[in-house]
């Protein structure tokens, strides 16, 4: 029988499975009515997944946007359609790479740059995701997009193989940085493996297996479920007083001062209860965007 159950799990998703079947077999441990994640892994990828479970999942498009780091595992030489181990062999070349050229090359790959979207991806083009397409064979010009990597070392560098660690802000695409870098050191590479350490400020550190998962007693999964408001926890926060929270929780905008129209914020009833985002509109009034259904 299901019930109702809220909070966030951080699943350290295995190898082999997608993020929706990952996200099923948690739901279905801990019966939960409703689950979602915030973002998905590819099936050959591992690492830090967060589900949202009950009234989490009203907020987890707000870590869609979040931060990320990652291990990626990068093979020269080889070049694939999709820029990672699952695409076909589109050319292979000779690696004469040195770590100092390497190191030369990744240089141009920190800070603010642009970025093409890979073909093998979820973004829509015509109401339908580039991944379809792609499996059709057809290619379709995307532009290339503005994104943000924080930082980028290299962990390791043995003849053809390379490890590098990203953190990347939102839109960024690790295959497509693979096929890239292959592209600039001239011998072609893909991605051969990933793993994912953080997202926003959640640590793999902290995530649970599906294995021990299952070992677990109900009890026992319920304790690893963190709070909702962590989503969010990038978001300013205020605490309202009663009649504010009062209004607020039954769809009211109310008027605090020293406002800035079009910040959200993480919003608390008097005594720490979390309530939901409100936003402040353009009136200057904070009013309600997502809201716990217990506000």
């Amino acid at each position: 029988m299901k019930r109702k159950v809220d909070g966030v799990l951080l699943l350290d998703k295995p190898a082999g499975l997608t993020s929706n079947a990952a996200l099923q077999k948690a739901k279905r441990l801990y019966r939960a009515e409703k689950a979602g994640h915030t973002g998905t892994l590819d099936p050959f990828a591992t690492g830090l997944l967060p589900l949202c479970l009950g009234e989490a999942t009203k907020f987890s498009q707000f870590l869609l946007d979040a931060d990320k780091v990652y291990l990626a595992e990068v093979k020269l030489g080889v070049r694939t359609s999709s820029g990672d181990l699952d695409g076909e062999v589109i050319a292979t070349r000779p690696v004469e790479v040195t770590e100092a050229a390497l190191l030369q090359a990744l240089e141009s790959f920190r800070g603010e740059i642009e970025q093409v979207p890979p073909m093998h991806s979820a973004l829509k083009h015509q109401g339908r995701p580039l991944y379809e397409y792609a499996r059709q064979g057809i290619e379709i010009e995307r532009k290339a997009r503005r994104i943000v990597v924080h930082a980028l070392t290299l962990e390791a560098f043995s003849g053809d193989n390379c490890t590098l660690r990203v953190h990347s802000g939102k839109g960024f695409y690790v295959r497509a940085l693979a096929d890239d870098l292959g592209q600039a050191l001239g011998c072609g590479a893909h991605l051969v493996g990933l793993r994912r350490l953080a997202v926003g400020g959640f640590a793999l550190a902290e995530a649970v297996t599906l294995p021990a998962l299952e070992a677990m007693s109900e009890a026992e999964r319920d304790a690893r479920l963190l709070p909702a408001d962590g989503l969010i926890a990038a978001l300013p926060d205020l605490i309202l007083d009663v009649e504010s929270a009062w209004q607020i929780s039954h769809g009211q905008a109310v008027w605090l001062p020293r406002l800035r129209v079009g910040t959200l914020y993480r919003i608390y009833a008097p005594d720490q209860g979390f309530l939901g985002v409100a936003e402040v509109n353009e009136d200057g009034k904070l009013a309600p965007r997502r809201l716990v259904a217990n506000a």
